[in-house]
């Protein structure tokens, strides 16, 4: 399963992958494109690009991935997350290929290259487009069928992908096993829990979508509606209702693996209890998977959950009754710190039978008088639990709040709060905890956030589990009403000593409250209750491999080995004649995952230098992207170092403080204006207000009076101008943008140019990634160009495009591919390729244009001119041979 992070956009459509491909071979058959994807293991995949046309105009852009070999075997279908495209899931996909399986991949409606009009996963929209792709592997000779038109197929997908593949069981009889990943069973539900509007997720997928006009006009009219009154209809639910897997529960009877995220406001446990319950009642098999991460960030633990996946379906699909499918019940359980490299670390526990979330109830009693909170007007300032789009970064304040951390925000006046004493003993709170209140409203109606912290003794901060709360409207309040909460479903462990709190405040940031003043008097009625599932037990940590080897008597050889351990991990240590250098890389080096010979990026080593605007230049694959990530201390090299201001490139270093990264877009909160998203965002990095130097990074972007308004007004230009203001917080001395222009129209491009030039100018350093030659041309003053994973050459830009040993070679008539063949296959050519107007020609070490012509002539090539080429673009196409 695939859910990009950090930012929401990210966040809805699914993690990216690094993928190990290898050299491929492009080869058109038929209506597709097939390539040969190349392995170090057998058997070789082939994939099919082709557009599938699925009625009303809609054309759905389709991979199709299959083994070499020969036989049926079982298919595959995977969706992928809102906002993203086929290509997320790619990596995925050729790894079930190469399992045996017929694997198809698509952009659904709206997304990457396909279109039609989003609709939210509609019924006679996206769910009717899965029925027309099992209808086409139906006719595929490589698919295994159960009946005419009925091939064995599995769904799966993330968020939008694993609800779409619950809908499609439910829709369509022939699908045979489902997949679902941190999905929704009741969007209805999700978005409008218990009659409150979760606006600033609701107003997250808008931004992913593209805006309303890329939705049916029915949703944009929704949401419009929505927004403006701050509560659902009941005609929003229905047509919410109408989108979600619930309202064909009955009628799904796949055997599922459910896996949902622990760290999610916007699909948490919930949703997928409910579908676990569904599911059951209709006799199919099912197994539950709570796994650390979700929406909100932490480790989505991809290849434990796609290893999963695997025996899912080869049990479901292939027959195989000997895969080990795992538990009936799995949780992942946060065990503290790994001090080696920050991570958390993380144990699985389990249960031969879903516990559900209330199993094994513990009583708590709860002390507290009658409380009166103020909900204030406009309901500002909102109480703050989750960050939609900031929750990716660092990991996500979720996982902070799973290692101790309290991140939440409550403001005076505007809570209530219940304390019990201190626990005897541990306490282990797996499911939803639940309590009742009594509500007493100045108004006719009251909107409650219910939320239950773990706070530690003495002055340590509260913490909320997960970032979690329970919305809850409370209508016909003025005359008092008992109120049952069910508090959101969390796996976190009370310490003894600890005391649980439960507090019911007026406001929060990701929801609509009312926004008339009134006044809520808030009272106690019983005992909390927590559900504890006894039958779940935690796996042993496992002992270090040395404990069970290492002799008592060899206590001096191991000291030695503990010395020499901490010798090759400790940081080397800065290098003052680079102190003023930004960047130097030395042989660097990064190896794909599980191979030992095939390199991401190979004996790389470059410098910058300050005031340079460097442009890192390389066609697919050519390594630029693991080159930033190791940059940006994301992901350790296999050889080689980094060395930033003289300081040596580490996950975590302290030098990354001086680093200033824009990589895809920010995700913003729509509703917000722009300034208050980047002071947002600065104070979640926890550094003091006055490093930020705001209005200095703002007049660089030039954002100007629009500063002040919602993001959601934006242009798409505007919105990356605000992003690389994000990334220009703190002034960092080295300022990294990954595609910055990317979806801008010309007049934007020319503003992102200026913005990068004026902050170099100040003697600081950027380095910009893009396929924009032109545009770098103009904006960069040095090059590096990569390829295949190598340096190929760096310099100043003028340097490199009008380097002596490549010339542009003009020609009569257009000149064939065999002629370019025989042209590049001289001894004095480095490389040779076709242009419009003749061919660009990179001489060979000591080759002159002299000998080239006669060459030339001899070949019979009808040479009309010889000269230096001009352009970036030749010079790039040159340097990297033509490669595609």
């Amino acid at each position: 399963m695939d859910l990009r992070l950090p930012r929401p956009r990210a966040l809805l459509r699914g993690p990216r992958r690094l993928l190990a491909a290898g050299a491929a071979v492009l080869v058109l058959a038929g209506a597709g494109t097939w390539t040969a994807v190349a392995s170090d293991d057998p058997p070789a995949v082939h994939r099919a690009d082709r557009v599938i046309s699925t009625g009303a105009g809609v054309r759905l852009d389709t991979s199709y991935f299959t083994a070499a070999g020969s036989g049926r075997h079982p298919a595959v279908l995977l969706g992928h997350g809102f906002g993203g495209s086929k290509d997320d899931v790619r990596g995925q996909a050729e790894d079930l290929a190469r399992d045996g399986y017929a694997v198809l991949t698509w952009s659904a409606r709206g997304f990457g290259r396909s279109t039609g009009k989003i609709g939210l996963n509609d019924p006679k929209g996206e769910v009717a487009d899965v029925s027309k792709l099992i209808d086409w592997l139906a006719r595929r000779p490589e698919v295994r069928l159960d009946g005419p038109g009925d091939p064995r197929v599995g769904v799966a997908g993330a968020s939008y992908g694993g609800a779409l593949a619950l809908l499609a069981a439910g829709y369509d009889h022939r699908v045979d096993a489902i997949a679902p990943a941190i999905a929704y069973w009741n969007l209805a539900d999700a978005l409008f829990p218990n009659g409150v509007f979760k606006k600033l997720w609701a107003g997250v997928f808008l931004d992913t979508g593209g805006g309303c006009a890329r939705f049916q006009p029915e949703l944009c009219r929704m949401y419009e509606r929505v927004a403006q009154s701050g509560k659902p209809d009941a005609d929003a639910r229905q047509l919410l209702q109408e989108r979600s897997p619930s309202a064909v529960g009955s009628r799904i009877k796949a055997p599922a693996l459910l896996v949902q995220g622990q760290t999610d406001s916007l699909f948490p446990l919930g949703q997928a209890d409910a579908a676990a319950r569904a599911l059951r009642a209709n006799g199919a098999p099912v197994d539950v998977d709570w796994i650390a991460g979700g929406h909100d960030g932490g480790d989505l633990e991809s290849a434990r959950v796609q290893a999963r996946v695997r025996a899912w379906f080869d049990r479901y699909l292939k027959g195989d009754r000997g895969a080990d499918t795992g538990p009936a019940f799995r949780v992942t359980r946060t065990g503290g710190v790994d001090a080696t490299d920050g991570a958390a670390v993380l144990r699985g526990a389990s249960a031969g039978a879903y516990p559900g979330l209330s199993g094994g109830l513990r009583t708590v009693p709860l002390r507290g008088p009658e409380q009166r909170v103020q909900n204030p007007a406009g309901a500002s300032p909102p109480a703050v639990s989750s960050l939609p789009g900031l929750g990716g970064a660092g990991g996500g304040l979720s996982q902070l709040s799973a290692l101790g951390v309290g991140v939440s925000l409550d403001f005076p006046g505007q809570y209530a709060r219940f304390d019990s004493a201190p626990v005897r003993g541990d306490l282990r709170i797996t499911g939803s905890p639940t309590a009742t209140v009594h509500v007493t409203s100045t108004a006719d109606d009251a909107v409650l956030f219910a939320k239950l912290y773990d706070v530690g003794p003495g002055s340590a901060r509260p913490v909320l589990p997960a970032q979690l709360v329970d919305p809850v409207r409370v209508e016909g309040a003025r005359a008092g009403k008992d109120v049952a909460l069910t508090l959101p479903a969390v796996d976190h462990e009370v310490q003894k000593g600890h005391r649980l709190r439960l507090v019911l405040a007026s406001t929060d940031l990701g929801y609509a409250s009312p926004t008339a003043p009134a006044a809520y008097t808030v009272s106690l009625k019983g005992s909390l209750r927590a559900p504890t599932a006894p039958g779940v037990t935690t796996a042993p940590a496992p002992l270090p491999a040395w404990v069970w080897w290492l002799p008592a008597g060899a206590a001096a050889l191991a000291l030695a080995l503990l010395l020499t351990a901490r010798r090759r991990t400790a940081a080397p240590a800065p290098d003052p004649a680079l102190a003023g250098v930004p960047l130097e890389i030395a042989g660097l080096s990064k190896r794909y995952a599980k191979s030992a010979d095939r390199y991401a990026v190979r004996e790389v080593s470059f410098r910058v230098e300050q005031g340079q605007v460097l442009g890192l230049l390389g066609p697919n694959g050519a390594g630029k992207t693991t080159t930033l990530r190791m940059l940006m201390g994301l992901i350790r090299p296999d050889e080689g170092e980094i060395r930033v201001f003289g300081h040596a490139v580490r996950p975590g270093a302290s030098v990354l403080s001086r680093v200033g990264a824009f990589v895809e877009g920010a995700g913003f909160l729509p509703h917000l204006s722009g300034r208050e998203n980047l002071e947002l965002y600065w104070r979640a990095t926890g550094r003091p207000p006055g490093d930020a130097r705001m209005e200095e990074a703002l007049e660089i972007a030039g954002l100007g009076d629009a500063l002040s308004r919602a993001v959601r007004t934006y242009s798409q230009g505007m919105r990356q101008r605000l992003a690389i203001a994000q990334a220009m917080l703190g002034l960092p001395d080295l300022l990294i943008l990954d595609e910055p222009t990317n979806g801008l129209d010309p007049p934007q491009i020319r503003e992102m140019r200026e913005v990068m030039i004026r902050y170099a100018a100040g003697g600081r350093t950027v380095i910009v990634s893009s396929h924009l030659l032109a545009e770098v041309e103009q904006s960069c003053t040095h090059l590096v160009v990569m390829d295949r994973g190598r340096l190929v050459q760096a310099g100043p830009v003028g340097e490199i495009v009008g380097s002596g040993d490549t010339l542009l070679v003009g020609t009569a008539a257009p000149v064939d591919d065999p002629v370019a063949e025989k042209v590049a296959a001289l001894a004095d050519v480095a490389s040779a390729v076709r242009t419009d107007d003749g061919l660009l020609v990179r001489l060979a070490p000591g080759g002159t244009a002299q000998r080239l012509v006669v060459e030339l002539v001899r070949l019979e090539v009808p040479v009309a001119s010889v000269g230096p080429h001009r352009r970036l673009e030749d010079a790039f196409l040159t340097l990297i041979g033509g490669a595609p």
